[in-house]
């Protein structure tokens, strides 16, 4: 079945873009917090100066993550909006088809909830 398709890209473009940048996130908390568990048993072993430094790389690797999520946010909140915009113009441009699908999408809930 074609995707709706405008100059942005189809739908599963945009799904593609968002799991690769939910899996960039992933690896970059995973990452900080991996740096962040070495630099404290690294802090464990010396005096207060690598206490500072380890705690100074913590923090770091925190904001790094923290800008991450906020960029994933963004991009995630982009290209729902993009969808929407393009479901959209698909019902506009199609709107029996929409019709016909809302209806069978109806039915096939009524009838998963008179089954219970």
């Amino acid at each position: 079945m074609n995707q709706p398709q405008n100059g942005n890209g189809t739908l599963n473009d945009i799904k593609d873009a968002s799991s690769a940048a939910r899996d960039k996130v992933v690896t970059g908390v995973k990452t900080a917090a991996h740096d962040a568990q070495d630099y404290l048993s690294e802090a464990g072993d010396k005096a207060n100066e690598a206490i500072s430094e380890a705690r100074t790389r913590f923090e770091d690797s925190l904001r790094n993550a923290r800008i991450d999520l906020r960029k994933l946010e963004d991009t995630v909140l982009a290209h729902s909006r993009d969808a929407a915009r393009q479901a959209d113009v698909y019902v506009h441009d199609n709107p029996w088809k929409a019709v016909g699908i809302g209806a069978a999408i109806g039915l096939l809930a009524g009838l998963l909830v008179s089954r219970r």
